[in-house]
């Protein structure tokens, strides 16, 4: 049976449709504290908490689990580094109980929701696995020493795991059933669609005397059922090669703020109001990853790489809710 841990969340829910789609025997465990109700019909859901030991030993206990998808997390960056404590207890705390039950019980596989933050400012662009690893917020810390203690027991041959380290994340599920929603939202394309569709009068472009093509911000952005692919075949190698591994998974190419922004204008045929504002602390100029070490041993490419796809599956997703 697959565990999809956060899985009625914006990425995990991907995943449970695909899964289930593929007439896979899976099981969601989620505590709603972030995800949604609505995005994991049809499945069976145990409700629980990473954070309660009791929880995680119940689930092991019911049900017979043999690999599992890891998303359960706090993802915010700014609420990170405003509460620490509450996002190493989530993360790395939850992440260890799930180490020790799948110990106890056997369970062997983990593919791991990782994410770019763990390289704080690159000192390459693109960026591949083996640069450098200095988180500069708290939500990157907590993950990368979730990696470290997935690398330790993968080291002491009690797991195998893959760590899938994101680029930003975007779109929905082509037929427009589920998507990004998230309370705050603090993505930028789910902002520019909240405009577009008058449920925000205006939204704000952090700077614009970056050292980039339009002076704003660049970021690479992969369509989450690129993300979702990229899961099921990490899965897959993981099991046939007995082995762990890290990788990034991005488009390879960057778009800046206002190339978004001109992007959603052209899908959505709409004006999207925008105010340019001052730096936000902590913002790199250029965030690219490398994907190319998940294309040679993962054999993944992304099938949506095109931002006007991306923008486009989200809008259906937004104006249809």
């Amino acid at each position: 049976m697959i565990l999809v841990t956060g899985g009625a969340g914006y990425i995990g829910s991907h995943l449970v449709k695909k899964l289930k789609e593929e007439n896979k025997d899976l099981i969601v465990f989620d505590n709603f504290e972030k995800g949604h109700r609505w995005a994991v019909k049809d499945v069976e859901v145990v409700e629980g908490d990473l954070r309660n030991e009791k929880d995680v030993e119940n689930l092991f206990e019911n049900y017979k689990i043999d690999e599992i998808f890891h998303f359960a997390a706090f993802s915010l960056v700014g609420e990170s580094m405003k509460e620490p404590d509450k996002y190493f207890k989530n993360n790395v705390c939850g992440t260890l109980n799930l180490l020790k039950a799948m110990k106890k019980h056997g369970t062997r596989y983990i593919v791991f929701s990782s994410t770019a933050a763990v390289y704080g400012e690159p000192e390459n662009i693109p960026i591949t696995e083996d640069q450098k690893k200095e988180p500069t917020n708290v939500y990157g810390q907590s993950k990368l020493m979730i990696e470290d203690a997935l690398k330790w027991y993968s080291n002491l041959d009690i797991i195998r795991y893959v760590a899938l380290r994101y680029f930003n994340a975007a779109g929905a599920y082509p037929d427009g059933s589920i998507g990004e929603d998230h309370d705050p939202e603090t993505h930028l394309i789910p902002i520019v669609l909240e405009t577009a569709l008058g449920n925000r009068e205006k939204m704000y472009v952090y700077g614009n005397d970056y050292p980039t093509k339009d002076g704003t911000p660049v970021r690479d952005y992969i369509h989450v059922m690129d993300l979702i692919d990229a899961h099921i075949q990490a899965m897959e190698w993981m099991k046939k090669n007995n082995q762990s591994d890290v990788f990034n998974l991005g488009n390879g190419q960057g778009f800046s703020v206002l190339e978004v922004i001109k992007t959603a204008e052209k899908v959505t045929k709409r004006k999207i109001n925008y105010e340019i504002t001052s730096r936000r602390s902590g913002d790199p100029a250029v965030l690219i990853a490398s994907s190319n070490k998940s294309k040679k041993i993962l054999n993944w490419e992304p099938q949506y790489p095109q931002l006007e796809k991306i923008i486009s599956d989200a809008w259906n997703w937004h104006k249809n809710r």
